[in-house]
């Protein structure tokens, strides 16, 4: 008796198992990134409880080691494809969703559907810039971002709420108005063609000059003054800093081209 014929369509394909299991992920960078969703999370669920201002703190921290996840990919060699999409749905929600939830929870609700609006257009905001990285990452200038980081606008409307909740001005119809166009702006500057330096360039294990660590020292003193206050100021400076430069640049340009616009009218 004939035996009864395989059917190719419906045959399972096992993959290899040993080259599974010879496929893994890098500890170290991926550990620090679970670590920023964590803060990121802790930062959404303070936020629900009426912490807000331990909420902002998390954000911050959720900042400092996704800051210290890419320095260790970076310095250790140990970037891969799966360490950057996993970072990118981690930033998603701790530079995205966390600030936007802390945003509307502590102060726009106050303003009815508007300020739902307001913090649905940061989160859109967040989600494009962070798209618009992963696509462009390979082409840009490793020297400069492309419209404001998602990190340091988080930062921006985190250190916004710490500071009024620090000053007590919880409700004041200044600091709803001062948060609205905080949240706003940093949306739009998260999509903008807006040139933020990267401090990638930086090299962390050259020598630097002795002076640069008193500077530091001194930077540490000053945040400890009133941090909630000094690091919004900080956050602010940066963000115009992009502002200013990209205007700059701008101005620089259309002196040239009227520079070689009347240098072709002198040849000709």
């Amino acid at each position: 008796m004939n035996e009864p014929r395989q059917d190719n369509i419906h045959r399972l394909f096992v993959p290899n198992a040993r080259g599974l299991r010879g496929r893994g992920i890098y500890l170290l960078p991926n550990l620090f990134t679970t670590a920023a969703l964590f803060a990121g999370f802790y930062a959404i669920c303070a936020a629900v409880s009426g912490r807000f201002a331990a909420a902002a703190v998390a954000v911050l921290v959720a900042i400092v080691l996704d800051g210290m996840d890419g320095r260790i990919a970076r310095l250790t060699n140990t970037q891969s494809d799966f360490g950057a999409e996993y970072d990118s749905l981690a930033d998603m929600v701790s530079f995205g969703v966390a600030p936007a939830m802390i945003a509307y929870l502590c102060i726009l609700h106050d303003v009815g559907k508007f300020g739902f609006l307001v913090a649905f257009i940061y989160v859109s905001g967040a989600a494009l810039r962070l798209a618009r990285f992963n696509v462009q990452k390979t082409v840009q200038d490793k020297r400069f971002f492309k419209g404001l980081p998602s990190p340091s606008a988080a930062a921006l409307v985190a250190t916004t709420i710490w500071c009024g909740e620090s000053a007590g001005l919880h409700g004041h119809g200044g600091v709803v108005l001062l948060t609205i166009l905080v949240t706003v702006a940093a949306a739009l500057l998260m999509v903008s063609n807006v040139r933020y330096y990267s401090f990638k360039d930086l090299d962390l294990r050259g020598r630097i000059p002795f002076v640069v660590l008193p500077a530091m020292v001194l930077v540490f003193g000053l945040i400890s003054i009133d941090p909630p206050l000094i690091m919004m100021l900080g956050f602010f400076a940066y963000a115009t800093s992009g502002v200013l430069f990209t205007l700059m640049q701008m101005r620089r340009s259309r002196a040239e081209r009227r520079r070689d616009a009347a240098r072709d009218r002198d040849v000709a």
